[in-house]
């Protein structure tokens, strides 16, 4: 049965969010079955890439979150039968909610953050909740979303793309020594993301490790208050946040480890770009983090914690058959997490609801 589906996604900017719609989108037409039309933010980033792999996009001006000129062009599409409308962002799901109610057409919406649900609205309304994670899968459920709505479908990546990622050469762009090493961070300055805490964990390290420097790809709010504390802790020299890159995987093929300091965090696909590069991994055991690193696939600390988050940077630095072994369960465990994988996922979610949908 062919299934026909609009997709929703501002595109208003160019993170991990934007880009698994972007792979999702790709796969999907590789699996040819599927009709499928991008509605998004004329000029995105989001919108050329699916141009370019042949995606058919409706670009619609959306400068605002809940702009109300996306609507015209999104109940166009969905007035064409048969259609359902997937909503990949928060603000998307209010848009294609008001879409689908006005055309009958079932709702599914992607959950990817671990925040609690502020207004159960149409999250409780849709036919399907695609959460990329069984941690924000618990979060929605306890929003209110009955539990036989909810899938878990994990975020994927392309591996044969990222072991292509050519490196960023960061020492050189820092004037650092080449033999420095590196442990690289990637995610946006917010307070979920939690890089106070990697900064405490840098300090911890100082003296230990003195040719040990913290690279931080991502750009927010938290920017300010993130220098403030580097300087306080005298770690301007070896900590550096160096902004927003369209293709992080670079800094992180760059790296001697990886580290991920979140509090809450849906699934992290940055962290599987570093096991697929054979990058280890440090991290916190917030959101869906374990349901990638468990088994031995990378080594785990709990949240808010810089001393666990040190000691397990500091393992991963001085045993070097752990790290080995940390790589080699990392390559296994993350092929599991492959778009293609996440493309036939979401599919048989579409299949459901074409079969199942009853207007409720």
């Amino acid at each position: 049965m062919r299934t026909r589906v609009v997709h929703v996604a501002s595109g208003r900017e160019w993170r991990g969010g934007q880009r698994q719609v972007w792979l999702l989108a790709r796969e999907l037409a590789r699996l040819g079955d599927v009709e499928q039309v991008v509605v998004t933010g004329r000029g995105s980033e989001l919108a050329a890439r699916l141009r370019r792999d042949g995606v058919p996009v409706r670009s619609v001006r959306w400068s605002a979150g809940l702009d109300p000129r996306v609507l015209p062009g999104l109940v166009a599409e969905l007035r064409q039968p048969p259609a359902m409308v997937h909503a990949h962002d928060g603000h998307a799901v209010t848009l294609a909610g008001i879409g689908a109610g006005l055309t009958g057409r079932p709702l599914i919406v992607t959950r990817r953050v671990q925040f609690p649900l502020r207004r159960r609205g149409f999250w409780t309304r849709a036919a399907r909740v695609i959460a990329v994670s069984r941690a924000v899968a618990d979060v929605v459920v306890a929003g209110g979303v009955r539990a036989a709505r909810v899938t878990v479908v994990h975020s994927g990546i392309s591996p044969e793309e990222i072991r292509g990622t050519e490196r960023l050469g960061v020492r050189a762009r820092l004037g650092l020594a080449p033999d420095v090493t590196i442990a690289a961070s990637v995610g946006a300055l917010e307070s979920n993301k939690d890089h106070a805490t990697l900064i405490r964990a840098a300090a911890r390290l100082a003296h230990a490790y003195p040719s040990l420097h913290w690279v931080v790809a991502g750009e927010g709010p938290m920017r300010s208050a993130l220098e403030r504390l580097a300087r306080e802790l005298d770690l301007s020299h070896r900590v550096h946040l160096i902004g927003h890159l369209d293709e992080p995987a670079r800094l992180v093929a760059d790296a001697d480890l990886f580290t991920m300091s979140s509090r809450e965090e849906g699934l992290g696909t940055s962290v599987l770009e570093a096991m697929v590069l054979g990058i280890p991994v440090a991290s916190t055991a917030a959101g869906g983090l374990p349901e990638m690193l468990q088994d031995g696939a990378g080594v785990l600390a709990p949240p808010e914690n810089p001393d666990a988050l040190a000691g397990a940077v500091a393992r991963l630095l001085s045993e070097p058959g752990l790290a080995r072994s940390v790589v080699a369960r990392a390559s296994l465990a993350v092929q599991e997490f492959t778009a293609a994988r996440m493309a036939a996922a979401v599919r048989s979610v579409y299949r459901s609801c074409a079969h199942s949908f009853d207007g409720s």
